[in-house]
């Protein structure tokens, strides 16, 4: 999907944000990185009724070959609905 970021060298937490803000249209994206590794929070109703793999394999599929390629390692996904995110919040989950 986004080729141009194969190159590890330009996978940026900006990039990645970019990617996820274009896949999940109207989604709230926050991306943490050390190194090749990225923990992502999206909150979107897109995940509405789905299991979290479902979720997770939806997230993936958005970074194409990213993770093939190795210019990103490893991601750490929490993908919640906009309910499940103002309950985490109340909770102090921070990320």
């Amino acid at each position: 999907q986004v080729s141009t970021l194969s190159d590890k060298s330009m996978v940026t937490n900006e990039s990645i944000q970019q990617l996820l803000q274009e896949s999940f249209q109207g989604a709230e994206v926050s991306v943490a990185q050390s190194g090749s590794k990225f923990d992502v929070r999206i909150v979107s109703d897109e995940f509405e009724g789905l299991r979290a793999i479902k979720r997770q394999q939806r997230v993936y599929a958005a970074f194409g070959d990213l993770i093939t390629s190795g210019a990103v390692h490893a991601i750490s996904i929490n993908a919640l609905t906009a309910d499940e995110w103002k309950q985490q919040s109340r909770f102090g989950s921070n990320f």
